[in-house]
């Protein structure tokens, strides 16, 4: 299958162009930039110059294609509510142009909380979120236009270089000398290696059924408590507990996660896709062989 990939240089876009080109397809990568090109082309995929804001280059690359998967998102959380908007235009960009086709359209999202219980890949997003990204709710009409959408949870993605939000976390803690958690730090956030993550969405683009979604979770919780842990191992620095009150002053925008509790399941993936996990390290067990120092 030829597949056209957004974020196809990003942490878990990159896993994505390796393990689809291993698996016999061929890529088409979206770079906006001559270094991301050169990558692209030393894994082997073609090219095709654009970004998220390019909305004919994101058209232009899913007429030429089979299916799409769009793994990309611009992180810059001081614009986080901007950015989430313009990946709500490039979701329906895609979508449009895939419409009618069944071609499959793999999108990315978050996971949430589901207070009380873990959270199922039966359970859709909150309809009264205030959260801004609506990447499953930009998707998911496509269904009726004749897209094979289906989307793709991911919690924290990990290896020995980036985690997901806790990445932010370390960069905090190593500015403010204190590794912090909220309260008792029993909330929990899900994870899972960015090399189990790759497969999924193989899985997900080849077997994926329209409407569906799909969940990357490894660990079902992790307690953000042994986060901070491990943290202020890796940094050396004090690990303390702060109030909700205390902690929206010391995060900033990360508060609003800090102290969330969403716990999540993968039993259905597992069971509808036949995924399985095969990396052996958990999130704490990268956070304590990764280099804090550069050294």
């Amino acid at each position: 299958m030829r597949v056209f990939v957004t974020g196809a240089t990003g942490f878990v876009g990159s896993a994505v162009v390796q393990e689809l080109i291993g698996a016999g397809h061929k890529v088409l990568g979206l770079a906006r930039s001559d270094e991301g090109a050169a990558s692209l082309a030393a894994a082997g995929a073609e090219v095709h110059r654009g970004d998220l804001e390019d909305l004919n280059s994101l058209r232009s690359g899913a007429a030429t294609s089979e299916g799409v998967i769009h793994t990309a998102f611009n992180h810059d959380f001081s614009k986080f509510k901007e950015n989430c908007e313009a990946d709500r235009r490039a979701i329906e960009a895609l979508g449009g142009e895939l419409a009618g086709s069944n071609r499959p359209l793999i999108v990315t999202s978050g996971l949430f909380a589901t207070p009380g219980r873990l959270m199922t890949e039966d359970d859709g997003p909150p309809s009264d979120s205030a959260f801004p990204r609506v990447s499953e709710q930009a998707a998911m009409p496509m269904v009726s236009r004749g897209v094979r959408v289906s989307v793709v949870r991911l919690p924290q993605v990990h290896d020995t270089v980036k985690q997901g939000l806790v990445t932010y976390a370390i960069a905090l803690a190593r500015e403010k000398g204190v590794s912090v958690y909220v309260g008792d730090g029993l909330n929990r956030w899900p994870a899972v290696h960015l090399l189990d993550v790759a497969p999924l969405y193989r899985l997900a683009l080849e077997k994926g059924t329209a409407g569906a979604r799909y969940h990357a979770v490894a660990e079902e919780g992790v307690p953000v408590r042994e986060i901070a842990e491990a943290i202020g191992r890796g940094l050396k620095i004090p690990v303390v507990s702060r109030s909700p009150e205390e902690a929206a002053g010391h995060f900033g925008w990360l508060g609003g996660f800090a102290g969330m509790d969403g716990p999540a399941s993968s039993a259905l993936t597992q069971q509808r896709l036949g995924w399985r996990l095969t990396q052996k390290p958990g999130l704490i067990d990268d956070l304590d062989h990764m280099r804090y120092f550069g050294d």
